[in-house]
């Protein structure tokens, strides 16, 4: 059972970083081996401003652009992911370090926006390929039933994906 992405370029305004696949994979392994998620399909499609603020309105009913959506297969099929935070564990008996089986099944779809990616890569004064591994990992995190709705929540998620980042070099 592996990890594996799925990855595709739907946008032409933006010159995406030389070997992104590869680095989304990196990341990918790391996140899914922090995450103790060994098996599964990831989709990241690269879209531009317009393809996003459609998905947005959408599913978010908000219409204006966005940096990146997530769509959980997980969620959709009424499975409740296990979220583990540290040594505890919601909703499973799942052991710190303790590899969850899961099905080698589709997990869910990323969708980023280059444009938008490159604006906020500029703003906060870091690399175009440091923004687009940012917003993979905060997807995929997503994907995999975290969520930022409170400060709590949101500390854990933003500690997991600098964790991710800085063991694949791509720190601010």
């Amino acid at each position: 059972m592996t990890l594996r992405l799925d990855f595709a370029n739907e946008q032409e305004e933006v010159t995406l970083p030389e070997g992104l696949e590869r680095r989304l994979e990196e990341l990918l392994a790391l996140a899914g081996e922090m995450e103790s998620v060994d098996a599964g399909d990831v989709s990241v499609t690269i879209v531009d401003d317009e393809a996003i603020r459609e998905l947005n309105l959408q599913y978010r009913k908000l219409d204006k652009p966005t940096d990146v959506l997530s769509f959980s297969m997980w969620e959709s099929a009424g499975e409740e992911t296990p979220i583990v935070y540290g040594d505890e564990s919601e909703g499973d008996d799942v052991e710190d370090g303790e590899t969850v089986e899961l099905p080698d099944e589709p997990i869910g779809d990323i969708v980023i926006s280059a444009a938008t990616a490159k604006r906020q890569s500029e703003e906060y004064g870091h690399s175009f390929e440091r923004e687009l591994g940012f917003l993979f990992v905060h997807g995929f995190l997503h994907l995999i039933g975290y969520d930022h709705e409170d400060e709590a929540a949101e500390r854990v998620m933003t500690e997991k994906q600098e964790q991710v980042l800085r063991r694949a070099g791509l720190s601010r």
